[in-house]
């Protein structure tokens, strides 16, 4: 999905719900484990535990993004501490091609960003991939895949150059 393609009311309102949480400032990701709709898979390890319980506002607008039914798998800071993206990671389903993984990359800096966010099935010929690229303010995704998928995520400067690229995954619920 193109920035372009961010148009009409549902984009909006998602838009609009996501400034009012703060998405583009640097703050913490979040979940809320008490809410219907929004839980931690089990597999989450503790900072992705840590992380969603000081602000379950965040990981449940991502959530929203992704559709119904997903769990909050992992949240990564990237590249590091510094926070310029977060990465949310979500998961539903069952194991291997029945699983499925939802991604959004949030951009934590001022101003927009060249950012791709990709997934791919995890297959080593010819695996499907779901990528969204373009210059974002707030996110890149969400991308969709099953099959125990692979995520990429990456950010550049305004010289071009990459300041993440990070590959997490794969991602098998």
């Amino acid at each position: 999905m193109t920035s372009s393609r961010r148009s009409g009311l549902g984009a909006a309102v998602a838009a609009a719900s996501i400034a009012a949480l703060g998405l583009i400032a640097p703050q913490a990701a979040a979940a809320d484990t008490s809410q219907p709709g929004v839980k931690v898979s089990a597999r989450a390890d503790a900072t992705t535990r840590a992380i969603a319980a000081q602000n379950p506002e965040k990981v449940r607008t991502m959530a929203v993004l992704c559709g119904s039914g997903y769990e909050l798998y992992s949240v990564d800071l990237l590249p590091d501490d510094r926070r310029f993206g977060t990465l949310f990671s979500y998961v539903k389903g069952g194991a291997g091609p029945s699983n499925y993984a939802c991604a959004l990359f949030d951009n934590n800096l001022e101003g927009a960003r060249y950012m791709k966010l990709k997934i791919c099935e995890n297959k080593v010929s010819n695996p499907r991939c779901d990528t969204d690229e373009g210059n974002f303010t707030q996110y890149a995704g969400p991308v969709r895949m099953n099959n125990c998928p692979q995520i990429t995520a990456i950010m550049k400067n305004s010289s071009g150059v990459a300041i993440i690229d990070a590959v997490r995954g794969p991602f098998c619920g």
